[in-house]
């Protein structure tokens, strides 16, 4: 499963990318829409389901102006559009996935709020990110050619780096004191970066590594994919029971997160050091 983060400035921002996921015939199911806003979201709904219904011939388009609403713990009320949104919501929380799409499958308009204290950690990299009154589109999908697709458009579209670099990535490992640095040279994208740090990641779990330093000193480019792919690594180390943080963030990469508000989230740190010290005894 391959999973695009896009993050705007504003729902004019992510709607014109959503209109252009459909144009360029990204499954309706596979595209989701997060805000802390119900009337954005509701707002959003409506546009898009008069375009979806005018460019597909009459169908209710994305979600149907369906707005599914989440209560998460740590976040306060979340709005997700999109008949993708049962699966995004399944990533933040099995109980609450599951929930959301008996909930979704009703067709009863408004879904009322629900929580599940599971989902706390996952949501944790949304929480900042609508903290900061951002929205996020995120795709989620098994085929390469529309996670391509998707990229492509979430990339121009929303908060990214500009500018794509051409070295593909490299990864080598180091044992320093009691952890394991993953040095990262290259590029974090779709079907290069991101299926190898994946790979790499649970080959080090697999061997019981539960201290993890991503050295992302000659990273240069990371796209909406390569996000996406962060923050699942993130996400993974923490359910093994083991820990990651990143450190020597190039100025690229610390600029996206910036942008993005997902300094707040990750563990970073200057360098490797601070990074292993910050595991304690």
């Amino acid at each position: 499963m391959e999973t695009a983060i896009g993050v705007f400035v504003s729902r004019e921002r992510a709607e014109d990318a959503v209109k252009e996921l459909m144009r360029q015939k990204v499954p309706q199911e596979s595209i989701v829409f997060l805000t802390k806003s119900e009337s954005e979201a509701v707002t959003l709904g409506k546009d898009l389901g008069s375009y979806a219904g005018g460019f597909i011939g009459g169908s209710a388009g994305l979600a149907g102006a369906t707005v599914a609403s989440l209560a998460i713990p740590g976040i306060g009320l979340v709005f997700a559009l999109g008949v993708g949104a049962t699966a995004l919501l399944g990533w933040l929380g099995a109980g609450t996935g599951a929930a959301m799409g008996k909930a979704l499958s009703t067709g009863s308009g408004v879904v009322q709020p629900t929580t599940h204290a599971q989902s706390a950690e996952d949501a944790s990299f949304f929480r900042e990110v609508l903290k900061e009154g951002r929205s996020m589109v995120v795709v989620r999908t098994e085929s390469l050619e529309t996670a391509t697709a998707a990229c492509a458009i979430l990339d121009q579209q929303g908060i990214g780096m500009q500018g794509r670099t051409p070295g593909r990535m490299e990864t080598s490992t180091r044992q320093v004191g009691g952890a394991t640095v993953l040095d990262v040279r290259g590029r974090i994208t779709l079907g290069e970066g991101n299926v190898m740090l994946r790979d790499v990641i649970h080959g080090l779990l697999d061997k019981g590594s539960k201290r993890i330093v991503l050295n992302l000193k000659e990273v240069d480019y990371v796209d909406s994919s390569g996000l996406g792919e962060l923050v699942r690594t993130y996400v993974t180390v923490q359910k093994q029971g083991g820990q990651l943080r990143l450190a020597n963030l190039s100025e690229r990469v610390q600029t996206l997160l910036k942008a993005t508000s997902l300094t707040a989230v990750f563990s970073i740190h200057d360098d490797e050091s601070a990074a292993i010290k910050a595991f304690g005894a």
